[in-house]
């Protein structure tokens, strides 16, 4: 189902709760949302459709990749770049990282890691942010 965007900051920077096996719609529903605002958004998070969970789902190339409970273990090679978000209005300086190594369950609940550089970091870290009640 596609979500609205959910644009209180007093929401979004709420700590997500850890995800659970019932927390499985939330996936479908990012990406139903994800899909909808495909051409100005490559990243979601679960608090931006009003569920402060740890879900999040990135756009990768032709992917799109859901994450329940993912956890930033790696980051190297820090930069600072300017971001925008469907929650918030106008773009940010943030500090963000080049290469960064994500530990997350998948849609089977499987324990995976992954690692990303260059705009597929960013996405990430970024969506990571949300979770974590960092708004850009």
């Amino acid at each position: 189902m596609i979500r609205q965007i959910v644009k209180d900051p007093f929401f979004l920077q709420q700590i997500s709760k850890q995800a659970t096996k019932e927390d499985l719609s939330i996936g479908k529903d990012l990406q139903d949302t994800l899909s909808f605002h495909r051409e100005h958004c490559l990243g979601l998070a679960a608090n931006m459709i009003g569920e402060s969970k740890r879900v999040i789902i990135i756009s990768i190339g032709f992917v799109d990749l859901l994450m329940f409970n993912p956890k930033l273990v790696k980051k190297t090679k820090p930069y600072v770049t300017e971001e925008s978000c469907l929650s918030l209005s106008g773009n940010q300086k943030t500090q963000l990282y080049q290469k960064i190594t994500v530990e997350y369950l998948d849609l089977n609940w499987r324990k995976k890691s992954l690692s990303l550089n260059g705009l597929a970091a960013q996405i990430c870290q970024h969506e990571l942010d949300h979770l974590d009640c960092i708004l850009i």
